[in-house]
C-alpha cells in the first residue's frame, strides 16, 4: 500500500513552491522547517531578483495560499532525524524543538519588552541584536514569538511569562517527536553563506568594516538593524567609499570549487542600494562578471553609473589601518599593476554553500560539494540542488512537486 502524502524538507522559496503546487492539486503535504518561520533566505534579503521586490511581496502571497489550503501542514523549528523505507512508503521521524509560545500568541510584543537583555541576531547575521523573546522580522510566518530559553535566566523567563496578556508563553513546552508516513520527499534545504572566517587573507570575521553580502543585505533592509541605512559596523559612520569583492570563496579550489551563480548580480544590486541611499563611490573587484541570461540588461544599466568602478582583478589581501579603514591589495588583471587602496567599508561576495555541506542530507545522498543528489522518491529542489536565483528556485520547486506526484501516483 503506497502513501500519497509528500514531505517537503525546508520552507524557503523552493520548498514553499513545491508544497503548494502539490497541495493545490489535492495532495497532503508536510513542510518541515528548521527556523521558527517560513521564507528561508529570501526573508533575509532587502530586495530580490528579477524585479527587485521586497521579500514580503513574494512571500505574503505564498503565505496566504498556505493559510487557505488545509492540505499543507507546517512544522517549524524541526528537523528530520531519520528516514526509512522506499519510494512510495517512507517512515520519517521529525524532532521539533520547543518554541515556548503557543497558538494564543497575537505578536503584541509585550514579552519582548519584559527583559532588557539583547544578544546577537542570527537573522541579521550578527550585525544586529534581538531580545530573549523575539520575532525575527515583521512579516514572519507563522506570526508567533519565540522564547530563547537557552540564553535566558530563570527570572527573565518568569518575567517573559508574566508579561503575556494572552497566556501564550508556555515554559513547560518540551518539543516533540513526530512520525510521518509519506510517499515522496522533496529536499529543499537551501543554502548557507560560506564560512567567512575561512577567508583569513580577506579579513573575514576579524576586520570590523569587512562584511559579507548577506550582512550587507540586512544593513540595507528597512526591517534590519540600521533601518535600511548603510553604516560602518565599527563606528556607525556612513561610508563614502565601498569596495565589493567578487568570488570570496567561490571558484577557488581551497574553498568552493564552483561559481555561486548569483553573487555578481548581488554585488551589482548592492551598488544600486548604495547609490539610492548616498553619494558614495563603489568599486567592484571581479574575476569575470557573470550576469546570466536576461540579467545582462541589469548589468548594462548599473555600470553606466559614473560613481562605479569595475576592476578586473583578484583581491590578494585586506588589512586595516588604525582607524579601522580596510586597505585592499589587488592585482589588476588587465594592466598587471599591483596596488593598495583604502576604503571605508568592504563587502565580500561570499559564495552559496548548500546547507547540507559537511552534514548528512535529511534524505538521500549528497555529492562532494554538499548538493543533494536525486534518488528514487527523493527529489532535490532549489539551492539544495545547485546555486539558483529565486526565480529558478521556484521553477525547480514546481518541477520537484511534479516528480513527487509522479512518485506517489505511479505505484
Amino acid at each position: 500500500m503506497s502513501n500519497n502524502s509528500i514531505l517537503v524538507v525546508g520552507g524557503g522559496f523552493a520548498g514553499i513552491t513545491a508544497a503548494l503546487e502539490a497541495a493545490e492539486v489535492g495532495y497532503e503535504v508536510y513542510i518541515v522547517e528548521t527556523n521558527p518561520y517560513l521564507g528561508g533566505r529570501v526573508a533575509q534579503l532587502n530586495q530580490y531578483f528579477p524585479k527587485l521586490c521586497p521579500p514580503s511581496c513574494g512571500l505574503e502571497i505564498q503565505f496566504q495560499r498556505i493559510k487557505n489550503n488545509p492540505n499543507v501542514k507546517v512544522i517549524t523549528m524541526a528537523e528530520v532525524t531519520s528516514v526509512t523505507g522506499t519510494a512510495g512508503n517512507y517512515d520519517v521521524r521529525i524532532t521539533q524543538r520547543p518554541r515556548y509560545v503557543n497558538e494564543k500568541c497575537t505578536a503584541c510584543g509585550e514579552c519582548e519588552k519584559a527583559t532588557a537583555t539583547r544578544i546577537e541576531s542570527e537573522f541579521d547575521f550578527g550585525v544586529g541584536t534581538r531580545g530573549l523573546a523575539y520575532k525575527t522580522h515583521p512579516f514572519m510566518f507563522p506570526m508567533r514569538y519565540v522564547v530563547d530559553a537557552e540564553n535566558a535566566s530563570e527570572s527573565e523567563l518568569e518575567a517573559i511569562k508574566l508579561s503575556c496578556p494572552y497566556e501564550a508563553v508556555d515554559l513547560d513546552d518540551s518539543g516533540k517527536e513526530l512520525d510521518l508516513a509519506v510517499g515522496a520527499i522533496v529536499v529543499a534545504t537551501g543554502w548557507k553563506p560560506y564560512d567567512v572566517s575561512k577567508l583569513t587573507n580577506l579579513g573575514g570575521g576579524t576586520l570590523k568594516n569587512v562584511v559579507t553580502n548577506m550582512q550587507f543585505e540586512r544593513l540595507c533592509a528597512p526591517n534590519g538593524p540600521t533601518v535600511g541605512k548603510i553604516k560602518r559596523p565599527s563606528d556607525g559612520a556612513e561610508p563614502k567609499k565601498i569596495a565589493f569583492v567578487q568570488c570570496a570563496g567561490s571558484r577557488d579550489q581551497n574553498h568552493l570549487n564552483y561559481c555561486s551563480y548569483i553573487c555578481c548580480m548581488a554585488s551589482l544590486k548592492h551598488v544600486r542600494y548604495v547609490r539610492e541611499r548616498s553619494d558614495a563611490s563603489a568599486t567592484i573587484y571581479y574575476i569575470d562578471l557573470r550576469t546570466p541570461g536576461r540579467y545582462d540588461k541589469f548589468k548594462a544599466l548599473t555600470e553606466t553609473d559614473e560613481k562605479l568602478s569595475l576592476v578586473k582583478g583578484k583581491v590578494a589581501a585586506i588589512v586595516e589601518d588604525a582607524q579601522g579603514n580596510p586597505i585592499v591589495t589587488v592585482e589588476n588583471a588587465l594592466t598587471g599593476i599591483k596596488s593598495e587602496e583604502k576604503f571605508d567599508m568592504v563587502v565580500l561576495a561570499t559564495g552559496m554553500e548548500p546547507s547540507c555541506a559537511g552534514l548528512k542530507a535529511p534524505a538521500g545522498q549528497i555529492d562532494a560539494d554538499g548538493f543533494v543528489v536525486d534518488g528514487e522518491g527523493i527529489i532535490a529542489a532549489g539551492c539544495a540542488k545547485q546555486p539558483f536565483d529565486v526565480m529558478k528556485s521556484a521553477q525547480s520547486g514546481t518541477a520537484a512537486a511534479m516528480r513527487a506526484i509522479q512518485t506517489v501516483v505511479g505505484r
